[in-house]
């Protein structure tokens, strides 16, 4: 068999891994766990990474799609929920953990602040995501319009419109979706609700994927910010390969590679990022 040339390095983008609401929520599901034998459950994935909540699981921490009389202790994801959902989560006897990202709760409070103030609200984002159903809701449903592009606008807006955005979209989308609304109402009030690592990620993203020659991006599939970081990435021309897992990676991806980026989501945890380093480094010394 020919010799394996080696890899000659890798680098890691700056900010990979947890970022701070992930962060949290994982901290209040953990102590909650910890504070005795108890029913735990999640509202839905706690975070969108399948490794996460495998541990999570581990600790009896197991996802649900609705709280029954059963669960001593319900848990709300780091995306949120829908305002009718907390409602009724209300009504139930388990004792309730918030563990909703702080900017996804502010998010929250500006679509019910437009709604109030008379705006019809445009809202940037995937509308199946956890978080855009959660926000959407709090606008209610005669006042809000979801669009996944700018291209989804509606042809005609009312006279006084607000625009927030999913925490984990990219600035330049966001700031087309302004551009095309301003022309088209008399009042605009825009609420820039882009979460600032997302952002920072997504540019060092970026800059690294222009220096090396393949890029391993890192984190769930369902993950929104990591698929958006896979999206960057792929846009510079570099070859890009998004895993869940190290075993995952493939040794004929590093083949005559001198450089490897890696970049991960924020639902990442960093032990996994550290592995694909490691097993990226143990190609580098195999045979090909």
């Amino acid at each position: 068999m020919p010799s394996w040339p080696g890899i000659m390095n890798f680098e890691i983008a700056e900010g990979s891994g947890f970022c701070f609401g992930v962060r949290r929520a994982i901290r209040l599901a953990l102590h909650a766990a910890a504070a005795g034998e108890r029913k735990i459950a999640t509202i839905g994935p706690l975070v969108h990474n399948p490794i996460v909540v495998e541990m999570l699981e581990e600790k009896g921490i197991r996802p649900v799609k609705e709280i029954t009389d059963d669960i001593d202790v319900a848990i709300i994801s780091a995306h949120g929920i829908p305002e009718s959902q907390l409602k009724i989560l209300g009504e139930r006897r388990a004792e309730i953990i918030d563990a909703t990202c702080p900017l996804v709760k502010r998010s929250q409070r500006y679509a019910k602040a437009l709604k109030d103030e008379g705006y019809q609200v445009i809202l940037l984002g995937d509308r199946k995501h956890p978080e855009v159903m959660s926000v959407s809701s709090y606008a209610g449903d005669n006042h809000i319009v979801v669009v996944e592009s700018v291209d989804e606008l509606p042809e005609s807006l009312g006279p006084r419109v607000g625009i927030l955005t999913q925490t984990t979209q990219p600035e330049k989308t966001f700031l087309e979706l302004v551009q095309r609304v301003v022309p088209s109402a008399k009042v605009v009030k825009v609420v820039n609700t882009i979460c600032p690592s997302s952002a920072a990620r997504l540019t060092k993203t970026k800059t690294l994927a222009r220096s090396v020659q393949v890029m391993i991006v890192i984190g769930g599939r369902n993950s929104h910010n990591t698929l958006e970081l896979v999206r960057v990435s792929r846009l510079t021309g570099t070859d890009t390969h998004h895993i869940e897992r190290v075993d995952e990676l493939q040794v004929q991806w590093f083949r005559n590679i001198g450089k490897v980026g890696i970049s991960a989501g924020a639902s990442t945890p960093n032990r996994q990022i550290e592995d694909v380093a490691k097993r990226i480094s143990a190609f580098g010394n195999s045979a090909f």
